[in-house]
């Protein structure tokens, strides 16, 4: 459950077999319509029936809208018109309403989402068991937090249930004093001065208004665009604030002397770039509900609101492939190939589409043929796991309309229902950085299964667009092809007019054109993010210290001897400026490394990797990685271009070691 809704209540859909067959797109002839099979289709409807999509809402052009490539929306509308008639001859479906929440359970699910639930209902205790985890937050954070607080508090008031609550309140003001030594982010002064570095550089861009709607448009790829680095040191939500109090002090701009669109990249850290996958379990679960918490005071600084949106269980098949939860699908195939972590049938789809050469042009827009689809779906799903299924007899166009297809009738978005509409209302954010931030925190709250399949899918699409000169096909007509696909449960599902057809339309493929060329980005761990892990593991370590002292003291132990062990552990044998790498699984297991000004990662590994044979040598290098250990972290893999010199400096009490990555 998450806490994300719309104001009605929620229609969630089971799949059923369609009864009859039919070729989809036999009477057109545009290059870009597929014609895609009458089969089982799923669609999740807000309390309406699927209304007919116009072929193409009508819409005005203004002078600074000529960035908007017309023929991409074309593209668009045809995707969309095929997945509509794709469905039209399916039974009626089963379908499962929600209530919509009770006043105060969308705050209380948000909570519990963000760890806090121990500040509200029978699992309330001492409010200090949070104290760690709130003495981090950011002031934007702290506020998003306090707001829920007192909605829960005022409801279980209103409930007469006797439970404790606590005012959060007085939980923030004991943290107060402290602030100054808190990590990039918490404190305003700080935020202040280092978003000083960005200031100027913010991306007001032209943009496409429909009827009283704005959105920052798709630009071509041939479109001059200077480069920034995005600030990932200080919260979101402060930089909003900021960004806002700085708006209020200049005259507002006119539309043709407006910024052109910029283009962000990754800022060098000299800590080192903490993406997805590179932390220990323990610390990506402090990460997630940062996380919550973050986009949800970013949306409350926005003024945007976003409430919850509710998963329920629905009928699906427990086997096969098409139609089934990708965590049923991963664990009957984790039980073919151990660890795998996204489907096999995915993998092959797209493994069949490169065989073919990404050269080939109209790539993902030109379908397949609508017989052959279902006869290949019948076949796939008999064959498939008994490794008989005859993959040359698939054409290339046919792997890719079973692509899209498996992506549409995943029983669940593989957004997640959680999530989707937060994904949607992104195309809301007034600048394209605040939609990058959003979608960078969006992307850390996925279910891994699902953030796991969605990477594979955007850097398959990568690849497509870098074959772009031969295959016709831009970032921008790929997205416009892949957003019906995605998107489609809501803009099937919602009864509008044409213009919000349209908006619809133009802000799913900005979010779609944004996911696939800021791919890179959205997959790294946000600076003041990890900041904030490193000081709750600071502070609980020393919880933890103290408890033990106590505990030594009054089992009469020597303390003294004990502090003197503990000071001793991490400092034995290894003088001031070096660190003592191991390294188990190496031919050379242990090595002192000076710590220099310019030392990196990659030159640790590769004084010990230069002490391996030839053939050992060349097998390790990119299957071993340096990890931090201990100290302010759990455990994190550094990339390459960490500077040991800053990243000792930050966690002095870490550990260093040469490992494999986990499957």
């Amino acid at each position: 459950m998450s806490w994300l809704s719309s104001s009605q209540g929620v229609v969630l859909t089971a799949y059923h077999p369609s009864g009859k067959d039919q070729a989809v797109g036999g009477n057109h002839g545009k290059v870009g319509e597929e014609a895609t099979p009458s089969r089982k289709y799923g669609q999740y409807t807000m309390n309406q029936e699927v209304t007919k999509v116009p072929e193409r809402p009508p819409y005005d052009r203004s002078s600074s809208q000529d960035s908007l490539d017309e023929l991409s929306m074309e593209d668009y509308w045809i995707e969309l018109e095929n997945i509509k008639k794709s469905s039209e001859n399916r039974q009626d479906q089963e379908v499962v309403v929600i209530k919509e929440p009770d006043e105060g359970e969308l705050e209380e699910e948000w909570l519990k989402e963000a760890g806090l639930s121990n500040l509200f209902g029978e699992s309330a205790g001492d409010p200090q068991e949070s104290m760690v985890f709130l003495s981090t937050l950011t002031r934007t954070q702290a506020a998003a937090v306090q707001k829920r607080v007192e909605t829960v508090s005022q409801t279980l008031r209103k409930k007469n249930k006797q439970y404790q609550i606590p005012d959060v309140r007085d939980i923030f003001a004991q943290q107060r004093e402290s602030k100054e030594n808190a990590p990039d982010g918490t404190e305003s002064q700080s935020v202040r001065t280092n978003e000083n570095k960005y200031q100027g550089k913010d991306d007001q861009a032209s943009s496409l208004v429909v009827g009283e709607k704005e959105l920052i448009p798709l630009v071509p790829e041939e479109a001059p665009a200077s480069e920034t680095d995005i600030n990932l040191e200080v919260s979101f939500a402060e930089q909003a604030v900021n960004q806002n109090e700085s708006s209020k002090e200049k005259t507002q701009k006119s539309r043709g002397d407006e910024a052109p669109l910029l283009s962000f990249r990754l800022p060098k850290d000299k800590t080192g770039t903490t993406r997805i996958g590179d932390l220990a379990p323990q610390d990506m679960k402090k990460v997630c509900h940062l996380a919550l918490i973050e986009l949800t005071a970013l949306y409350d600084v926005l003024g945007i609101e976003l409430k919850q949106q509710k998963a329920v269980k629905i009928k699906t098949k427990d086997s096969g492939l098409f139609c089934i939860p990708l965590t049923v699908l991963l664990e009957q195939d984790q039980r073919k190939v151990p660890g795998t972590r996204i489907p096999l049938i995915f993998q092959k789809l797209i493994s069949r589409i490169e065989e073919g050469g990404l050269e080939t042009e109209g790539l993902l827009r030109i379908p397949g043929a609508a017989i052959r689809i279902k006869n290949l779906c019948q076949e796939l799903e008999a064959k498939f796991y008994e490794g008989t299924f005859n993959w040359e007899s698939v054409k290339q166009h046919d792997a890719a309309s079973l692509l899209k297809l498996f992506i549409r009738e995943l029983p669940q978005p593989l957004l997640s229902v959680e999530y989707l509409k937060a994904f949607q209302a992104v195309q809301n954010l007034p600048t394209k950085k605040q939609q990058l931030q959003a979608l960078n925190l969006l992307v850390i709250l996925l279910p891994d299964a699902n953030r796991d399949t969605l990477k594979a899918l955007l850097e398959f699409l990568q690849r497509v667009i870098d074959n772009r000169e031969k295959n016709k096909m831009t970032t921008m007509n790929v997205a416009m092809v892949m957003a019906p696909n995605l998107f489609m449960c809501h803009t099937l599902g919602l009864k509008s007019s044409e213009q919000q057809e349209f908006v619809m339309a133009a802000g799913t493929a900005s979010i779609m054109h944004l996911l696939i060329k800021y791919q890179k980005l959205l997959w790294t761990i946000p600076k003041f993010i990890v900041n904030q892990v490193r000081k709750q593991n600071t502070e609980n370590h020393k919880k933890e210290k103290k408890a033990m002292k106590k505990l030594l003291k009054k089992m009469a132990y020597d303390r003294e001897k004990y502090e003197k062990q503990d000071k001793s552990t991490n400092d034995a044998d290894v003088p001031q400026g070096v660190i003592r790498v191991q390294a188990p699984h190496l031919s050379k297991v242990s090595m002192a490394i000076q710590l220099t000004e310019e030392l990196k990662a990659s030159d640790v590994l590769a004084r010990f990797l230069s002490q391996e044979s030839g053939i050992a040598q060349t097998l390790k290098k990119g299957e071993v990685f340096l990890y931090e250990i201990g100290g302010n972290i759990g455990e994190r893999c550094l990339d390459d271009d960490t500077y040991m010199k800053d990243l000792y400096q930050l966690n002095p009490n870490a550990e260093w070691v040469i490992k494999s990555k986990p499957s």
